[in-house]
């Protein structure tokens, strides 16, 4: 059974309990006030007709001690003739509660009359004949005697009215009850409209369709149910969308790396089996020795590129307060003897936080690039400022630049803009892709500015850093 269908059902339900006892309570709540009334009517008559039997005895002829029956029914039946179209019922019973005068009628049991004493007022409501009728009954002192007067009231009526007012509040409750269950069938279809739309965006996005977002009808819990559920939904689209990259990047990665080890391992078996198989002179034989180790060499690299790349993500970075002036010196000593270029080194003395052998491994391969990427005698200027961001690295050639449209691709692993130029000069694509692994355990990423023909600028800033000072030098 759906939300709204047991919403439905048990709302129905607790408004048919309530209207069924509040109904009754106020039905009988009017009959037993309107029977009330009537006892109390009841015996107050039966006070006044008593005394008025009272009253009528002292009148009779004094002819003997004791007032006679016959002036008992001769009374009685003056009270009864006064009383005529009052529905008004009387009987009369001497000491011995032997009945002396009845109406007609007045044809009930002697139950009522054995609990009536000489003080002693009782009464009760009974049913004659298909009418209800209050009895009353009361001691009645007379010449000497003690009578006993009853009295019938019909009271049919307040039994009518109780029975009419049910058969009106049923009518009334079962008109109330279907007006509500058309109110709260619309009202629980606009509360749990939310919860439709929740199950249909869940179905949408199990179908697949991940960008589906459920619609907020409402500004309540449901409303804000609705707004996280979307946000949640956003967060999950993301999170596949990030997924469906990594693996299209990782199928990439495995393409590529099938493809850089095809070529160089084509060579090396191609020369090898031509040394194998025929007897060359020193010449071929070294061309085809030179070919076999280029191509090892260059297998040889893209490995321990690749293991770096690995170690980096496994083991991260473990950073520490140090100076930038050894990073400069060392890079200074490593590409001084590269007599083929011409390189120009200006840094402001600072410190920074930072792995130092993961920096200098970005450098160097920044610094490589760059003389891959530039003829020979090109100028490659590395330099080394404090800003507010902090401390910023900086490597630029004047070589043969990058497309635009390469420039956000180069981090990816294997990728060459220009790969026979790589090839040639022993590249495997994979030296900025390192860098960048290596920058973002540090917080940082590369900034790339290229343009085509006229060269490349490659820079990127380590946070904390502290001033010291300034120094300059150009080696060539």
């Amino acid at each position: 059974m759906k939300f709204s269908q047991k919403l439905l059902l048990w709302t129905t339900i607790i408004i048919a309990i309530t209207l069924g006892f509040s109904g009754y309570y106020f039905v009988n709540y009017v009959f037993e006030t309107s029977l009330t009334r009537e006892v109390g009517q009841a015996l107050d008559e039966n006070s006044i007709l008593r005394f008025a039997f009272e009253t009528a005895a002292l009148n009779v002829p004094v002819k003997y001690d004791l007032l006679q029956d016959s002036s008992i029914e001769q009374i009685a039946s003056n009270l009864e003739v006064r009383g005529q179209g009052t529905g008004r019922l009387i009987r009369i019973s001497d000491e011995e509660k032997n009945i002396l005068y009845a109406s007609d009628g007045f044809e009930t049991d002697g139950e009522l009359l054995a609990s009536v004493g000489e003080d002693k007022y009782s009464y009760r409501v009974i049913q004659l004949g298909g009418q209800y009728y209050i009895q009353t009954g009361s001691g009645v002192n007379a010449l000497g005697r003690v009578l006993y007067l009853e009295t019938l009231r019909d009271v049919s009526q307040v039994f009518e009215e109780r029975r009419m007012g049910f058969t009106v509040y049923r009518r009334l409750m079962m008109l109330m009850l279907v007006l509500g269950i058309v109110i709260m069938y619309f009202i629980s279809s606009r509360l749990t409209k939310p919860i439709r739309l929740l199950m249909r965006a869940t179905k949408e996005m199990a179908a697949g369709d991940y960008s589906y977002r459920a619609k907020k009808v409402s500004n309540d819990e449901l409303g804000q149910l609705t707004q996280d559920f979307n946000h949640m939904s956003e967060a999950l689209e993301k999170t596949i969308g990030q997924l469906e990259d990594e693996v299209q990047a990782r199928e990439d990665f495995v393409g590529a790396f099938a493809h850089e080890l095809k070529t160089p391992l084509t060579s090396i078996i191609g020369y090898a089996d031509m040394l194998r198989s025929r007897k060359l002179d020193e010449e071929k034989s070294l061309l085809s020795a030179n070919y076999i180790y280029t191509e090892g060499k260059r297998l040889e690299a893209m490995s321990l590129r690749l293991l770096d790349i690995i170690v980096t993500k496994k083991e991260g970075a473990k950073l520490q307060k140090m100076p930038v002036a050894p990073l400069f010196e060392y890079l200074r000593s490593m590409f001084l003897p590269n007599q083929s270029m011409e390189f120009a080194f200006s840094y402001e003395d600072a410190y920074v936080l930072a792995d130092y052998s993961l920096i200098q491994t970005v450098l160097v391969n920044l610094l490589d690039n760059a003389c891959k990427a530039s003829e020979q005698g090109s100028r490659i200027e590395v330099a080394g400022c404090l800003g507010p961001e902090g401390y910023r690295f900086t490597v630029r050639d004047y070589g043969i630049g990058i497309p635009e449209e390469e420039v956000s691709k180069i981090t990816q692993a294997f990728y060459m803009v220009d790969k026979s130029r790589s090839r040639s000069r022993n590249g495997a694509g994979l030296g900025l892709s390192l860098c960048t692994e290596i920058l973002a355990l540090h917080g940082s990423s590369l900034e790339i500015d290229s343009k085509t023909g006229e060269g490349t600028i490659v820079g990127f800033f380590l946070p904390e850093a502290g001033k010291e000072e300034q120094h300059e030098e150009v080696y060539s």
